[in-house]
């Protein structure tokens, strides 16, 4: 599964909202990755994320697999929004 998504945060993907994501993406077995110009990192690794610098506009990819993608892509997506 993939989703596609636009950051409306101010800050980007800050700290805060990076740490909310690793909690999220934890909940659910999927893999998980965030994509983001050509790089790909761990969704459940907040340095992982916090080195892409993802900024204020940015479109992003979250691309999971496994039995409940649908479910932790679904989860992200609302919580990124």
């Amino acid at each position: 599964m993939t989703s596609v998504l636009h950051i409306k945060n101010t800050s980007g993907i800050d700290a805060r909202l990076a740490q909310q994501i690793v909690q999220k993406a934890s909940e659910y077995e999927a893999d998980m990755v965030l994509s983001y110009l050509g790089k790909e990192v761990d969704l459940k690794s907040i340095l992982g994320i916090m080195s892409l610098a993802v900024l204020e506009g940015a479109e992003i990819e979250i691309i999971a697999k496994g039995n409940d993608a649908k479910e932790a892509i679904d989860a992200l997506a609302q919580m990124i929004k």
